[in-house]
């Protein structure tokens, strides 16, 4: 199995070297496509307006000064077009991308184009407490197993994995959930006003999302109580359950 790993974290991010290490349980075939330097919060912008330009490490190894998306179509499309991988593994995101997070996130974003592609693709996060203290070896033992298991299943065409590993030391974590995308308060957001040296306004985002009121069943609750949460997310954005009302609407 050739696995693709990628992130949004950075080529050079704990979280990656954590990745290389659950990619490395289950492959020796490893290849790595990832942005040069962070890009939390792209998620699925691509870079159109500058150049793209990459930095070879080895003939398996890429940094990409892009985005995650641009990443997973420069190794799927240029890269490794004639070697394409069988799964693209994106993360390990430094934080939780739950809820609403799946949105803003470039690493969801990089395995949704792997997905669109063709490509089964797994999205890994570690939740953070304390962020001097990073529970990234969590993550690293149960991954494998984790991920193993979901590739004994048919997911269906347009859909990824979203795991999102609890703030807990692994002996804590109270087991693996099936959970849905939460909703969470993303009332927040800070605006930091500042002016610069010259005198002109400029301003720093600050993006606080507090827990809210998670529902049980929900990716927000599972990992809060400890939980391995396993979000399945499809790519298709269609609300289904109007389109009767909407027809019936419009006819």
């Amino acid at each position: 199995m050739r696995i693709l790993l990628s992130n949004d974290d950075g080529f050079d991010a704990p979280g990656m070297a954590t990745l290389r290490k659950i990619a490395a349980a289950l492959s020796d075939d490893v290849i790595v496509v990832a942005p040069a330097k962070e890009q939390s919060g792209a998620s699925r912008s691509l870079t159109l307006h500058d150049p793209l330009r990459l930095t070879k490490y080895s003939e398996t190894e890429y940094s990409v000064s892009g985005t995650p998306t641009d990443c997973v179509m420069m190794a799927l499309n240029y890269l490794f077009k004639d070697s394409p991988p069988d799964l693209i593994l994106s993360g390990v995101n430094r934080g939780g991308n739950l809820g609403e997070d799946v949105l803003y996130s470039g690493t969801v974003a990089a395995a949704s184009e792997g997905t669109l592609l063709g490509v089964r693709s797994i999205a890994i996060s570690q939740c953070i407490v304390d962020p001097e203290n990073i529970h990234w070896e969590t993550t690293e033992k149960l991954a494998p197993a984790i991920i193993e298991n979901l590739l004994k299943m048919e997911w269906g065409g347009g859909t990824l994995m979203n795991i999102n590993f609890p703030a807990v030391p692994v002996d804590e974590v109270m087991g693996i959930q099936a959970t849905r995308q939460g909703k969470r308060d993303l009332s927040n957001l800070l605006i930091d006003a500042r002016v610069d040296a010259r005198g002109h306004d400029y301003f720093w985002l600050g993006y606080r999302p507090s827990l809210g009121d998670p529902q049980q069943g929900d990716d927000l609750f599972a990992v809060s109580t400890g939980m391995v949460s396993v979000t399945p997310l499809h790519l298709n954005l269609t609300a289904n359950s109007v389109m009767d009302d909407l027809a019936k609407q419009l006819s």
